[in-house]
């Protein structure tokens, strides 16, 4: 068996719960739009999970609801109005609920094929209604570098 087919099969066996980000930013329902917006500014990050006290998962903001959310730029609004406006308004409000999520267990290859055939930008990672973690395509992107850097190695 060489080196290459050794790593293929390594990488068919990793499974969602290998590449997850474990820490992730989450926000409650309750928390408000410009608390989304400066989370997403501050930590360059497109999706947020929301959890409730007990950390199971309830709903997602991304970055495009964010947007879909804000007063045009072309209405003329200043941006200390839009802060206040957002500050009123619950992220329970604009979240996604109907987000489809993974178990840790899914082999990657079914998570890249999710992602890919359904245009999702991340996949949270839900065991037993607890959220465990994220996948986004940026880790993808940085699996692929990685298995790129170890075939120049070969």
């Amino acid at each position: 068996m060489t080196n290459a087919t050794r790593r293929t099969e390594v990488f068919l066996m990793l499974k969602a719960k290998d590449l997850m980000t474990l820490e992730v930013f989450t926000l409650k329902e309750n928390d408000s739009l410009r608390m989304a917006r400066s989370m997403m500014s501050l930590a360059r990050i497109r999706h947020i999970p929301i959890v409730n006290n007990d950390y199971e998962f309830i709903g997602l903001v991304t970055h495009r609801d964010l947007l879909s959310a804000t007063i045009s730029r072309f209405a003329d609004v200043d941006k200390s109005i839009q802060d206040e406006i957002d500050l009123g308004i619950p992220i329970g409000e604009i979240m996604r609920k109907d987000i489809k999520t993974i178990p840790s267990e899914t082999p990657l290859r079914e998570v890249a094929e999710i992602l890919l055939h359904h245009k999702y930008g991340c996949l949270p990672v839900v065991d037993g209604g607890k959220l465990k973690g994220i996948i986004t395509e940026a880790d993808f992107l940085k699996l692929t570098i990685t298995l790129m850097d170890a075939m120049e190695q070969i």
